[in-house]
């Protein structure tokens, strides 16, 4: 009997030790270090403000709605993102309820047939030949929620935009350079910080 005793409390202070170190020491020091200058933006989301308020994440793609869009896409005031594999109202990109590819294969006819109305939409829309649209355009992401579009996918829209907001369209330009993230790979034009600042511009 001594020897169990001796072992169940053995165990209970194993348990008592790490149950304090890994339950309430270890969260308590990842929360700590999630705080410090330049990892507190990460650990929060990466949100993005607007007179205070969060509007977004500089991490998730979220589109503008625009109503009158509905009744003539070439008066929509937006920068929009790439495509979304899992929405079924192309070319906006899903919500941030799911996120995934399509998984389908080059040559799919499914995907080349997505693909290929994406095109036609995004040519109506912009007003421009479609041969001229970059493949980003047409194209989800493995993701579906990418916050990032390629600069020559918002110079693409930015004739658009500027007209429908009233914004010179080199500010527009400007707009799109300020809000391109360079570093490791390919460029990219993060579509929401991009459209709050045309906001901030047609004020």
């Amino acid at each position: 009997m001594s020897t169990l005793w001796k072992q169940t409390m053995a165990g209970l202070r194993v348990l008592l030790v790490l149950t304090v170190l890994l339950g309430v020491v270890y969260p308590l020091a990842i929360w700590g270090i999630g705080r410090l200058p330049g990892l507190s933006a990460n650990a929060e989301g990466s949100l993005i403000y607007q007179n205070g308020r969060p509007v977004g994440s500089e991490l998730i793609g979220i589109d503008l709605v625009d109503e009158r869009a509905k009744n003539d896409p070439t008066q929509d005031r937006w920068f929009h993102n790439r495509p979304s594999a899992l929405t079924k109202d192309e070319p906006s990109p899903g919500d941030t309820a799911s996120s995934g590819g399509s998984n389908r294969a080059g040559d799919n006819e499914d995907l080349l047939k997505a693909v290929q109305d994406r095109k036609t939409a995004i040519a109506a829309r912009e007003q421009v030949d479609a041969g001229k649209i970059p493949a980003d355009a047409v194209t989800a992401s493995a993701s579906g929620l990418d916050p990032h579009i390629s600069p020559a996918y918002a110079g693409l829209q930015a004739p658009r935009v500027a007209r429908e907001n009233g914004v010179d369209p080199a500010t527009v330009r400007r707009l799109i350079e300020e809000n391109t993230v360079k570093g490791v790979g390919e460029p990219g034009v993060n579509v929401l910080k991009l459209n709050l600042a045309v906001q901030a511009a047609r004020r």
